[in-house]
């Protein structure tokens, strides 16, 4: 009787120290497949099954790994059999500790896997698990080098931005954060954890309107363009609504709900006019601080925001944003036509122009030297423009109207839309 207490004993504490549990659903064998890259937001309550039928199909056949901090099964059967689209398996992994998250065999299943998908829960358990160790190493070679499509839903969506709101000390109401910006429950990571693509100098949202957050993520973008001296932009999500971002940065949008697609105005000076500590935010610049885009959902995803250029969409409508004395306001507003693809990264070819529309002078931010300056018309026409101290060109001479901006690295290029008035 004794040495069956003490095994009991020993399986008990073998329970509690367990760093992982697995379910699996499928095909042991790996399989490999001419997989497509994505991203997948799911705003949060039920997953929209067209926008999930996208993230399994970008898989081709593949494997599925689900990583989540709490909870059981409850993707393997869904993603495997009730969505009608053949995959080879669907493994979730209940991540316990960081421990677990570095466990080997747990990293080469995420390195075999053809999508990985984050559930629902507490975001903060992602980050203190998965950020700054081989997890982290691991999911960005998944997602840069073997390009691999990737989702989550709620907390899942909400670290899926390369900035984030870590919620380290819990969650934070808009009417907290709008009269204390600098409040210590806004806990914010920038550009220090995922390296998705489209998604820099991006937070995210999740439970968006259903939650009253619009307020809470004007603060986070305001904390991002004082804190870091550039403009920052946000993605959030109704529930019952998500969003697919296909590798050429289209924003498809399902469901009931809507999408969210802000942008700290494109203007010389976009930093908050006041945003201090234990003091209400204002956030104004003529009741345009923020440039909102707001896509209505579809179930067939017709509604869309382009990730690459931050301007053209389909089906939604923009807003203007301000934030007075700790007071937000919305209403009805305009196409920013900023042309800036700010969140766009070409190897360490990360550029900013501004201010767009422009009257005279265009300003360039760049990590890397900016050698070669050219302008064109929307048809090919090359004009001539005067580009000086390798950050300043001079556009007075040009007629006002839409015209291309090429920027060229030693190594790259990027292309910008200019608006001369």
């Amino acid at each position: 009787m004794k040495n069956i207490t003490f095994l009991f004993l020993l399986g008990i504490q073998a329970l509690f120290a367990q760093n992982y549990t697995e379910y699996l659903t499928g095909n042991v064998t790996d399989v490999t497949t001419n997989h497509h890259s994505g991203i997948c937001l799911a705003g949060g309550n039920f997953d929209q099954k067209e926008a999930m039928k996208w993230f399994l199909t970008q898989a081709n056949g593949g494997d599925v790994v689900v990583l989540r901090a709490s909870g059981q099964d409850g993707y393997n059967d869904y993603f495997y059999s009730e969505l009608g689209v053949s995959i080879n398996s669907v493994r979730t992994f209940v991540i316990n500790n960081a421990e677990g998250a570095v466990d080997p065999y747990v990293l080469e299943k995420v390195a075999q896997a053809e999508a990985v998908w984050f559930a629902g829960g507490d975001q903060y358990d992602y980050v203190k698990y998965f950020k700054d160790n081989a997890m982290e190493d691991a999911l960005n070679t998944f997602i840069n080098t073997k390009k691999g499509v990737i989702g989550g839903i709620s907390a899942g969506l909400a670290i899926l931005g390369n900035s984030y709101f870590s919620a380290e000390r819990g969650g934070i109401e808009s009417d907290a954060v709008l009269i204390n910006p600098y409040h210590p429950r806004v806990t914010l990571g920038y550009n220090d954890f995922l390296e998705i693509p489209f998604m820099e100098d991006v937070i995210t949202d999740s439970h968006f309107a259903n939650r009253d957050r619009q307020g809470r993520m004007s603060v986070f973008l305001a904390r991002f363009a004082k804190d870091n001296n550039r403009r920052s932009f946000g993605i959030a999500s109704d529930e019952n609504t998500a969003i697919t971002v296909d590798a050429v940065g289209r924003a498809s949008v399902y469901g009931s709900g809507s999408a969210y697609f802000l942008q700290a105005n494109c203007t010389t000076n976009y930093a908050p006019e006041f945003i201090v500590q234990y003091q209400p935010l204002t956030w104004n610049k003529g009741g345009e601080a923020i440039k909102a885009y707001k896509v209505p959902g579809t179930t067939s995803g017709t509604n869309y925001f382009d990730l690459s250029d931050w301007e053209t969409g389909n089906g939604g409508v923009w807003q203007n944003w301000s934030v007075t004395d700790g007071v937000l306001t919305m209403a009805a507003g305009s196409n920013p036509m900023c042309g800036t693809l700010s969140t766009s990264k070409f190897e360490d070819f990360t550029v900013e122009v501004y201010p767009n529309p422009v009257m005279e002078k265009i300003f360039i931010k760049s990590k890397a030297q900016v050698q070669t300056a050219k302008m064109y018309s929307l048809l090919g026409k090359q004009f001539s423009i005067s580009f000086s101290d390798g950050n300043i060109i001079d556009v007075s001479n040009l007629s006002p109207g839409m015209y291309i901006l090429k920027l060229y690295s030693e190594t790259s290029e990027q292309t910008f839309k200019v608006l001369k008035k």
